[in-house]
């Protein structure tokens, strides 16, 4: 329980049904390094315990700050150093919330971990195999329940899953489960994925919950309303270099920090056009000189608009696309899934194994795609995997 309405009213549903519940809080940061910023870790745990108190059920808050330190925050950071454009939290559902955190779930005895996340799980309806790859992009053990088979490839016994869409299009976060195993989906319950937000938000009030006109936090996952710029400034060095148009080799200014910038940014670029309706944007970054690279925004801009591109960590929910094929891609969070064609490299790495990597080729030029964010897979609203842009 995060100290929001969604998972407040995530635990009110299953209590409803008479499903045995605990609440509980992970503490992944409490601004110890005074990051500017709103983190309201403090009010948070109040909330989510005001919330326990109404409904009658226990209260635990989980530490888990060095795990998340350790797989989100470092992740993040080197990201940045290294010029990609990471995304924190799908990484804190599948390496913190449904990895270490469902791990101490499990140990305690406990048979599934609800969150208030706007997804659905089905039971599955493509018949199983022996076996279902689920490789995980955060190579963490999966330390699920003990009648798993330790490698995280469940037998064909075991009930197989699909994660569909939450039914709220305007709220759907399928984006952000899209590098969950099948394990960890099996484990996964999402009770509120059925519901729109007014819906969600009336039940909330109608139980008297403490939660129920708090506003939604916009914050990096479970750190708070802090804005990046401000984390990175906090640890991340600054390294200066050049702004370089791109049309022609120019330089026409000087920048704080590749860190501070991903591709398609036209905000913080602080270099005028000195040119009727037309604003630069973010087309790229080079490394050998920490160069900026700028172009006027539109259809001709160097490296804006994408065809084709490649992902790499790729994760499968069930069985895992070993042939070209036609799917949609959701290519960021709030973004429509668009069609496109799926060219998994199968074995490269070792033969016969679930592919690692692939090619996509988009049918409309995708604008905008920064290395280190995620790529999601659908066929129509089930989400099949995802992976990470190269």
């Amino acid at each position: 329980m995060s100290g929001g309405v969604d998972s407040s009213v995530a635990a009110l549903l299953l209590q409803q049904q008479g499903v045995p519940i605990v609440g509980a809080y992970m503490k992944n940061w409490i601004n110890e390094d005074n990051v500017i910023g709103d983190c309201p870790w403090q009010r948070d745990i109040e909330d989510a315990r005001a919330v326990c108190e109404k409904l009658g059920i226990e209260f635990r808050i989980v530490n888990l700050m060095a795990d998340y330190r350790r797989l989100v925050v470092d992740y993040l950071l080197d990201g940045y150093q290294r010029g990609l454009t990471p995304n924190p939290d799908v990484m804190c559902n599948s390496r913190v919330k449904f990895g270490v955190f469902r791990a101490y779930a499990a140990a305690e005895g406990f048979s599934a971990l609800a969150t208030g996340h706007y997804a659905r799980r089905v039971a599955s309806t493509t018949a199983a195999s022996t076996t279902v790859g689920a490789l995980s992009c955060s190579a963490l053990p999966t330390d699920g329940p003990s009648r798993a088979p330790q490698d995280g490839a469940p037998t064909v016994s075991e009930p197989q899953f699909d994660l569909l869409e939450g039914a709220d299009q305007n709220k759907d976060q399928s984006y952000f489960l899209a590098l969950l195993s099948q394990e960890q989906l099996r484990f996964a319950r999402f009770p509120i994925g059925h519901l729109a937000k007014p819906e969600l938000r009336r039940l909330a009030a109608e139980a008297n919950l403490p939660t129920a006109a708090k506003k939604d936090s916009q914050g990096i996952c479970f750190i708070g309303e802090v804005k990046m710029a401000d984390f990175l400034k906090a640890y991340v060095p600054e390294h200066p270099g050049p702004i370089v148009r791109a049309t022609d080799g120019a330089v026409i200014g000087q920048h704080r920090g590749l860190h501070y910038y991903t591709i398609g940014q036209r905000r913080g670029i602080r270099i005028p056009s000195n040119t009727d309706d037309k604003a630069y944007v973010v087309v790229g970054k080079r490394a050998v000189d920490h160069a900026l690279l700028v172009a006027f925004d539109g259809p001709e801009a160097p490296g804006l608009w994408t065809s084709e591109c490649r992902v790499h960590s790729l994760s499968f929910i069930g069985e895992p696309i070993t042939t070209a094929r036609r799917i949609e891609c959701r290519v960021r969070y709030r973004d429509p899934r668009v069609f496109c064609e799926f060219i998994p490299e199968v074995g490269r790495v070792i033969p016969n194994a679930p592919p690692q990597s692939a090619s996509i080729k988009f049918d409309q030029p995708q604008r905008a795609l920064a290395s280190g964010q995620i790529l999601a897979l659908y066929a129509g609203e089930k989400l099949l995997g995802g992976g990470v842009f190269v």
